[in-house]
């Protein structure tokens, strides 16, 4: 029997991301080596270096990608809003969804992001920033009495509340179901940006 074929150099990129997002989320940045991550995608740890010229080029695609990810997609939902509230209706699912399908991610900032070259972990503050004003800019244009501070604080409110999904202790999408939780998620990130008005 032939051996199966290995998989293209892009989907082997994904894999090790994958792994070492995974890793890097259970164990922190310092406890996962290059050979861990290239043993949990398949492969020996100096292969990892065709791919990547570092574990900290690898932190840096994570969390520098999935910033401008939430940024990019958070831009095309407010722009194709035809109002406020259909433009926050869209981001909070969009956040959801991201919260609910990434949660190593999110861990893996939490715990780590001081692990980054500065410069990296400077562009992820940025892009994260302007993620937030996207927000801030719809939860104003819905009610212009609402004040600047208040309305970034009730969107970093709302982050921390769409966030804590990966710190569950009683599983909670486990327990309720994907859908019902990415449904429960939306109602409460809705109702704590409205909050603010």
């Amino acid at each position: 029997m032939a051996a199966a074929p290995a998989p293209a150099p892009g989907a082997r990129r994904e894999q090790l991301l994958a792994a070492a997002a995974r890793l890097m989320a259970d164990r922190g940045y310092h406890g996962v080596s290059i050979n861990d991550i290239g043993a949990a995608a398949g492969v020996s740890g100096p292969a990892v270096y065709k791919h990547f010229p570092s574990k900290q080029a690898i932190l840096t695609e994570l969390l520098v990608g999935i910033s401008e990810r939430l940024l990019a997609e958070g831009t095309i939902r407010a722009e194709a809003a035809a109002s406020p509230d259909e433009a926050l209706d869209a981001l909070v699912h969009w956040h959801v969804s991201f919260a609910l399908g990434s949660p190593e991610l999110i861990r893996l900032q939490d715990r780590d992001l001081a692990s980054m070259d500065e410069t990296a972990a400077r562009s992820v503050r940025r892009l994260q920033r302007r993620y937030v004003e996207i927000w801030v800019a719809q939860l104003r244009a819905r009610d212009p009495g609402t004040a600047e501070d208040a309305a970034r604080a009730a969107v970093h409110a709302t982050f921390g509340l769409l966030n804590s999904t990966p710190y569950s202790a009683t599983g909670g999408a486990a327990r309720l179901g994907r859908a019902r939780m990415a449904n429960l998620l939306h109602r409460l990130g809705l109702a704590a940006l409205h909050a603010a008005s």
